[in-house]
C-alpha cells in the first residue's frame, strides 16, 4: 500500500470514528445543554454544537495547563456576535467573532471571548471555534485579557 493510499484510509477511518470523550467531561457538556440562553442567542454563536465544543476543550484546558482551578463551565449567558467578518477574494476565511457570560462549577461568573472560524475544521471539513476566558488563559496565548478574540 502506498504512503498516500495509507494516509487516505487513516483520514477517512478517523472521520467515521467517533470521538472519545474524556472522562468528566459529560456532565459539564450536559449542563452546558441544558442552559437557558438570555438575551440574544447571537445566532451561530449560540449553537449547542459550538457550546459543546467549547465546554469540551475548557474542561481538557483546566485538566492540562498547571495552576488552573479544576472548575466547569455550567451555564452561557448573554450571548452576543459583535463581528463578522465575510470571506471574500483576499481574505478567504469568514470569521464570527461572539461573546458571552459562561457560569463556572465554582459559582463565579466569567467573561469568554470566542471565534468560529468557517471551513477551518480538521481536514478542512466543517468550522473551527477558539476560545478565551478571562482569568484562564494562562500562557498569554491570546494576549492578555483575551484581546486576540474580542
Amino acid at each position: 500500500m502506498t504512503r498516500f493510499a495509507k494516509s487516505a484510509l487513516a483520514a477517512l477511518i478517523s472521520l467515521c470514528t467517533p470521538l472519545a470523550v474524556p472522562l468528566g467531561v459529560t456532565q459539564a457538556v450536559q449542563a452546558a445543554d441544558l442552559g437557558v440562553y438570555s438575551d440574544d442567542d447571537g445566532g451561530v454563536c449560540g449553537e449547542a454544537w459550538v457550546l459543546n465544543k467549547i465546554t469540551s476543550r475548557f474542561s481538557y484546558q483546566v485538566h492540562h495547563v498547571p495552576h488552573l482551578p479544576d472548575v466547569q463551565i455550567t451555564d452561557f449567558r448573554r450571548i452576543h456576535q459583535h463581528r463578522y467578518l465575510a470571506a471574500n477574494e483576499t481574505w478567504p476565511i469568514g470569521r464570527r467573532y461572539c461573546g458571552a457570560t459562561v457560569s463556572l462549577s465554582d459559582g463565579r461568573d466569567r467573561t469568554i471571548w470566542y471565534l468560529i472560524e468557517e471551513g477551518q475544521g480538521f481536514a478542512s471539513i466543517g468550522d473551527n471555534v477558539e476560545f478565551c476566558v478571562s482569568g484562564f488563559d494562562r500562557w498569554m496565548v491570546y494576549n492578555g485579557r483575551c484581546r486576540v478574540l474580542r
